[in-house]
């Protein structure tokens, strides 16, 4: 699978990314209260939205994720000299579910499947090698989201909550010393981000930033290990969602 370093393309840090997010809203609110001003009357799409207990929709998104890898003593042993996980991108799609609780909050699902292409990358002296991690994985979200007062046709909103995810497409031998990566196949995430809406005629867009953490070690328990001089390995992503209801 090819992979794009991200980091390399645009070499920003995180604190950038959530500056840069955060100033696009703002030019985007400033825009539309700048029109409103000028035009004295700014139609309000579907005024009755929030009138509906329970919302449907679809997603797309585009994970830039990675392993954070923490060595074991084996490491200290090994010949290697640099052990790292680049960055690389994945492709999710999936539907979302949302209930509302107040006027300020809604719980939400997004079932999803992704397509990841995950890499170790072991340096020597005069050579490296990868090993990859190809897979689909369903993951399904379960959050909390708040929202702002709604002002014409935008507002603001922030969510987190867990997602739970497994992959699908997984074989059951791997042979020692493959280029194919072990990990386990379930996974537990800690998820917050941040999100605008923009309601239309017939449709709410909602692009939105979302940070995921894995809580859980991938490194096999047991089984054949293929990932020497590693103790504890979590995933980990920064995604952009485009959100239709």
């Amino acid at each position: 699978m090819y992979t794009v370093n991200i980091r390399h393309l645009f070499n920003l840090h995180r604190s950038q990314v959530i500056q840069l997010t955060l100033l696009g809203v703002l030019l985007v609110g400033c825009a539309e209260n700048a029109g409103a001003q000028g035009q004295g009357y700014v139609r309000k799409h579907l005024e009755f939205y929030d009138d509906k207990p329970v919302h449907f929709g679809f997603l797309f998104a585009m994970p830039v994720n990675r392993y954070v890898v923490r060595t074991s003593d084996a490491y200290v042993s090994d010949t290697t000299v640099a052990l790292f996980s680049p960055v690389t991108t994945a492709f999710r799609m999936g539907f979302t579910i949302s209930k509302v609780l107040s006027e300020h909050f809604d719980i939400r699902t997004t079932p999803s499947v992704t397509l990841y292409g995950r890499t170790l990358t072991y340096q020597y002296a005069n050579s490296k090698r990868d090993k990859i991690r190809e897979s689909t994985w369903v993951e399904v979200p379960l959050l909390l989201k708040y929202k702002s007062k709604r002002r014409v046709n935008t507002r603001m909103y922030l969510i987190g909550g867990v997602t739970f995810g497994f992959e699908t497409n997984v074989k059951n031998k791997i042979r020692f010393g493959a280029d194919q990566l072990n990990t386990n196949k379930s996974d537990i995430t800690l998820d917050y981000g941040v999100g605008l809406e923009r309601f239309f005629e017939f449709f709410k867009f909602a692009p939105e930033l979302r940070f995921s953490h894995g809580l859980i070690n991938m490194v096999p328990s047991t089984g054949m290990q293929t990932t020497p001089g590693i103790e504890r390995l979590t995933t980990h992503a920064v995604s952009i969602y485009l959100n239709f209801e």
